[in-house]
């Protein structure tokens, strides 16, 4: 366990290991939790944003010969069908 010493503007130093395995850089956003006497410290992670051409041609429907039916584009049992190959 590292102890650190807080500064007259309560600011501490987040030690370069605990910083580098939690992927904490300058900008990161931490999100502070009192439990009793105990502060969680939770990292929020930005997620990058996509877009919707990013998921393009990820499940396709097999040519069905006549009416596509909206059971033709079922997301999750085509990837309950890739998880069993």
């Amino acid at each position: 366990m590292t102890t650190v010493t807080v500064s007259d503007k309560g600011q501490v130093v987040i030690p370069a290991s605990i910083r580098r395995n939690l992927g904490i850089k300058p900008g990161t956003e931490l999100e502070f939790e009192l439990e009793g006497t105990t502060i969680r410290v939770n990292v929020r992670h930005n997620v990058a944003q996509s877009d919707i051409d990013s998921g393009f041609l990820m499940f396709r429907a097999k040519p069905s010969g006549g009416k596509r039916r909206l059971a033709d584009f079922d997301v999750a049992v085509e990837m309950a069908k890739a998880r069993s190959k």
